[in-house]
């Protein structure tokens, strides 16, 4: 019998770093503003991280993701809510082992651009597993009518994060999606990213979410009884547009989504077993094969002119299963 594997929770411990989404270029215009301003306010940023952490557990402890729909979008949000969906369903009075999402020593970078979408980003300490590491979150908002949403989420040892470039008021600089002069455009990262997992490549720089991760999916395809087929995307768009951030050393800290499909197709006359959290969120019946679907955020330093874009940490989340 050959078994589709168990995945992980929302929010992997293989992640590391995060930051926003959405086009974070400084040079968007809407309804006709053209002034840079900052973003937020400190009292504005720290007002929507309390609404997000009242929302979010709040869904969290009755595994209800229309709880907190508002207040996430992007590939948080789509991860978030795909799997609170699937815990749902297996638990549907709610989560008995819920402790509540507390954040310390809370850090705000906010920049300055022109324009909507609006954004910030967040870095603190949380009271979950695995201890030490730093969360950031970057929060969004669409126009002056929208709720500022946690849009990504990833976590990353302190003594990784790259120093960020900050002006003589202490914002940080927006890095365009176009941005010129790094090793790859943060619009470009995604496809580059998508390339590297199928083909290979010198753009990355070994490690667990680049060489290592695809090695692994490597053996996986050869697994026995099991036939594994791969389909990667870049997600550009909207919500989970690449946004980036200036290093003092000239590049950027970039955060990128990515969309995967793996097909796994049993051999004749073996059975597919289908884990509880893939049940719950697959349509159709696996009779001979399942397709899951995962959204993937990553966070990368993107050096300035050429050299090998370094990635950081990985976020995954199952959204999505189709049976056949």
């Amino acid at each position: 019998m050959s078994r589709v594997r168990r995945l992980g929770r929302p929010v992997s411990y293989a992640a590391a770093v995060a930051v926003l989404s959405l086009t974070a270029s400084g040079c968007v215009t809407v309804h006709g503003e053209r002034e840079v301003v900052r973003t937020a306010t400190r009292p504005e940023a720290a007002r929507a991280l309390k609404d997000f952490l009242t929302a979010y557990n709040k869904a969290d402890k009755a595994y209800d993701p229309a709880l907190n729909a508002s207040r996430v979008t992007g590939p948080l949000g789509a991860i978030n809510q795909a799997g609170l969906k699937a815990r749902h369903t297996q638990n549907p009075d709610g989560n008995a082992r819920h402790v509540p999402l507390k954040l310390t020593d809370v850090t705000y970078s906010i920049p300055k651009k022109a324009g909507w979408p609006r954004w910030f980003v967040v870095d603190a300490l949380a009271n979950r597993k695995p201890h030490g590491y730093r969360w950031l979150i970057v929060f969004t908002r669409a126009d002056a009518d929208g709720l500022w949403q946690a849009t990504y989420l990833n976590l990353i040892q302190k003594d990784r994060l790259p120093d960020l470039k900050k002006d003589e008021d202490g914002h940080v600089e927006p890095v365009a999606v176009a941005a010129s002069g790094l090793a790859v455009a943060p619009r470009r990262l995604g496809g580059e990213y998508t390339a590297f997992l199928k083909s290979g490549g010198d753009t990355f720089t070994p490690g667990p979410h680049t060489t290592q991760w695809k090695a692994a999916r490597d053996r996986n395809k050869r697994r026995l009884g099991l036939a594994v087929q791969y389909i990667d995307e870049p997600r550009n768009g909207g919500a989970f547009a690449p946004v980036g951030l200036r290093t003092k050393g000239g590049g950027a800290l970039v955060f990128f989504t990515t969309h995967h499909y793996e097909k796994q197709t049993a051999s004749k006359g073996t059975d597919v077993t289908v884990e509880p959290d893939v049940k719950a969120l697959m349509k159709g019946e696996a009779k001979q094969s399942v397709t899951l679907e995962r959204v993937s955020n990553q966070v990368a330093v993107d050096p300035e002119g050429s050299g090998k874009v370094a990635v950081l940490s990985r976020m995954q989340g199952l959204v999505g299963a189709k049976g056949e």
